[in-house]
C-alpha cells in the first residue's frame, strides 16, 4: 500500500523533471516565439509547480533565469530519494 503511494509520487516527480527537460531542450532551440509554441506551453504548465516550489525555496539573490536549474536540481535529488524510499518500504512490506 506505501510502496504505491511512493511510486505514483516518484511518477508525479519524473513527469515534472521530465517536462522542465524538455521545457530546457525547446529553450535552446533558435526561434523568438518560444512563448507561443503550444509544446512549450504545455511544458512550462507541468513543471511551473517545480518552478514556483525553487523560487519560494530560494532566497532573492538567486536570480530567476537560475531558479529552472534549481527545480532541475531538486527534482533530481527528490527522485533519487522516492527512489531509494521505494526500495525501502518495498523491503519492509515483504518482511
Amino acid at each position: 500500500m506505501l510502496t504505491d503511494v511512493v511510486a505514483t509520487l516518484r511518477i508525479l516527480v519524473e513527469i515534472a523533471l521530465f517536462s522542465l527537460i524538455g521545457q530546457g531542450v525547446l529553450h535552446v532551440l533558435p526561434g523568438v516565439d518560444r512563448e507561443r509554441n503550444v509544446f512549450y506551453m504545455v511544458l512550462k504548465t507541468l513543471a511551473s509547480p517545480a518552478v514556483r516550489l525553487a523560487r519560494w525555496m530560494t532566497p532573492k539573490l538567486v536570480l530567476d533565469r537560475h531558479v529552472g536549474w534549481v527545480a532541475l536540481l531538486l527534482l533530481a535529488i527528490l527522485w533519487f530519494g522516492l527512489a531509494v524510499l521505494k526500495q525501502i518500504v518495498a523491503a519492509g512490506e515483504g518482511a
